[in-house]
């Protein structure tokens, strides 16, 4: 076994992710709002996104990634899980410790969240890998798990969405290594925030493209003067996907600010397998661009050997480019048929349905309150009980359709 920290091959072992069991289109929401649906397929390269149902939150979705993980290699070795999120359910209490319980975990793991915006799964990554490189015999969990929500009829309400991404990293990782050196980005700009007193963020959303493209050439830029790899031996670049059309434009970005000169079909096919997931889950904030690696892990691109780049972008604002290379055999360790399942079951909500979801918030007056079920996972908010939130697992015969017809449209939303 090396002594030297660096000798260490650390990565991701094993990657997976959960979503929600309801879907609203944006062919539907066009309806709703007027706008042409090419404005939403072509403009910002979204076709529909994940609604929470009604006992689905941050922790059950991480719940529900990160049992797949358990199962198949168990929870001996790990030592620590970081919960990556900016939509905290408590300010002081980590939602991991809820998934640390509902999951069955032994007592003697560290558990802490953290947040930086969008970029907080890629902090709890590295600091992961960090972990992993001091004691090569443990295992992190990590969790990025997000509900991206903006006011009823604003601009920002077509790139919203929902997903937890669940990675195992270890040392002699089985699907992607993870290099040194990293490029970081840090300035102090406000483009995207949500103060504690609101549910729903506020975004300058020309201010925040800016931002995130400036971000792009200070990454790649302090990349390449730490000895990081040239352009042209990168197979492609996952980046961060508040929309997916905005990958398209980081990586035309990239290209000029490398000083690569490619057309504009090699630039859209380069990056089109890593935005399939995000196209029709939507933004699941920090969990955004590692939905973006497994769509391009997933697809029929072959990549055993290749080095790929990474861009995690966090408003506020920080970012990071680092690299990785696919290992050989990383096909085998693959869930493809899981994943589009939990796409593909997911109901299709109308807009006045969601409406009527979006109206039926939490009591905040300590209120004993019952959640009814609606979700197709695993793990479920059951209530909230004297301030504390109640998770339990969830009975295996799903029962989203009868528990929707509470939401039709027929009844009004509560006061």
């Amino acid at each position: 076994m090396p002594t030297d920290p660096t000798e260490v091959i650390v990565g991701i072992h094993d990657l997976t992710f959960a979503t929600t069991s309801l879907c609203l289109t944006h062919e539907e929401l066009a309806r709703h709002t007027g706008a042409p649906v090419a404005k939403y397929h072509h403009g910002i390269g979204q076709t529909a996104m994940s609604i929470p149902a009604q006992d689905e939150d941050i922790v059950t979705m991480a719940a529900d990634a990160a049992a797949l993980l358990i199962e198949r290699h168990g929870s001996d070795r790990i030592r620590t899980i970081l919960f990556a999120t900016e939509t905290g359910i408590d300010q002081s209490k980590a939602a991991g410790v809820y998934v640390h319980s509902l999951l069955g975990l032994p007592p003697h793991i560290r558990v802490v969240e953290l947040k930086q915006a969008c970029y907080g799964a890629t902090a709890a990554l590295q600091l992961a890998c960090a972990l992993v490189r001091s004691d090569p015999t443990q295992q992190v969990l990590v969790l990025a798990s997000d509900i991206a929500r903006y006011d009823l009829d604003s601009p920002g309400e077509a790139t919203q969405g929902a997903a937890a991404a669940a990675m195992l990293i270890t040392a002699a990782p089985e699907l992607v290594e993870l290099h040194a050196p990293s490029g970081l980005f840090t300035r102090d700009v406000m483009d995207f925030w949500r103060p504690n007193y609101r549910a729903t963020a506020l975004v300058d959303a020309k201010l925040s493209l800016d931002t995130y493209l400036d971000a792009v050439d200070g990454a790649w830029h302090d990349y390449q003067a730490h000895g990081g790899l040239p352009f042209e031996k990168l197979r492609t670049v996952c980046y961060h996907q508040p929309f997916t059309r905005m990958a398209h434009k980081a990586h035309r970005r990239l290209e000029r600010t490398a000083g690569i000169v490619a057309p504009l079909h090699t630039t859209d096919e380069a990056v089109a397998p890593t935005t399939t997931y995000n196209q029709v889950i939507g933004n699941s904030y920090t969990a955004s661009m590692y939905l973006a690696l497994l769509a391009l892990l997933d697809s029929d691109t072959e990549l055993g050997g290749d080095a790929i780049g990474f861009f995690s972008y966090g408003s506020g604002s920080v970012a990071e480019f680092f690299t990785g290379t696919v290992s050989p055999n990383y096909r085998t360790h693959l869930r493809t048929d899981s994943h589009r399942t939990r796409i593909a079951r997911r109901e299709p909500i109308s807009y006045d349905t969601y409406r009527n979801l979006r109206a039926r918030a939490l009591p905040t007056d300590g209120t004993p309150h019952e959640v009814i079920r609606q979700t197709l996972g695993r793990y479920r908010l059951a209530g909230i009980r004297h301030h504390q939130r109640q998770y339990q697992r969830a009975p295996r015969i799903p029962a989203v359709v009868p528990a929707l017809q509470a939401l039709r449209p027929t009844e009004d939303p509560p006061s």
